[in-house]
């Protein structure tokens, strides 16, 4: 099963229906995903700019991260659950919008920036944890990380609109970024 397929299939479903036609429990959870949004960006960006010395710079970069913790990891946990939601609600056009899969992309892109970070330069955080500017590598990281959030705002508020969607004329490079298929008649 291609997962075109399997996102018609999970858009014919009764929950994935009635999420998208609810009156109120939609908009509700695309609430809750924009405020999360907001509280795990917020938090990750502190950290990101005490990364790049721009900000709290008496503060030891540890003790920002660990005060910050709860709450960015709260922010993207309900974050990452309404996402799936607003998906389950929609599957299909969300699948084949290029905006859609350019913030996966990023996101992925993200997360092995944070995956790096933390595997990489943060397990040496007590040789550079007092340093008013921390060292290239975490400065890049923060530099990249708020990067890519300005990016996933950016695309995920672009989703909305489907000047690239699969029902129009489109150009067969955009056919096939979008994952449009040629149904067979």
């Amino acid at each position: 099963m291609s997962l075109l397929r399997f996102c018609e299939w999970l858009a014919a479903t009764p929950g994935s229906e009635a999420l998208h036609t609810s009156l109120y429990v939609y908009q509700l959870v695309s609430t809750v995903h924009v405020v999360t949004l907001f509280l795990f960006v917020g938090t990750a960006a502190v950290l990101d700019l005490r990364l790049l010395g721009a900000v709290l710079v008496r503060v030891p970069a540890s003790e920002v991260a660990a005060r910050l913790r709860p709450w960015t990891t709260l922010g993207f946990v309900l974050m990452a659950i309404s996402g799936a939601l607003l998906f389950y609600a929609n599957p299909t056009p969300r699948y084949q919008n290029l905006f859609f899969r350019f913030k996966m992309l990023v996101l992925a892109v993200a997360g092995l920036n944070a995956w790096i970070f933390h595997t990489r330069t943060y397990r040496n955080v007590a040789t550079w944890d007092l340093d008013r500017v921390p060292p290239r590598g975490a400065r890049m990281a923060g530099a990249f990380a708020l990067a890519f959030w300005a990016i996933l705002i950016v695309s995920g508020r672009m989703i909305a609109y489907d000047w690239f969607a699969c029902r129009r004329p489109q150009p067969p490079i955009v056919r096939l970024l979008a994952g449009c298929e040629a149904r067979p008649r």
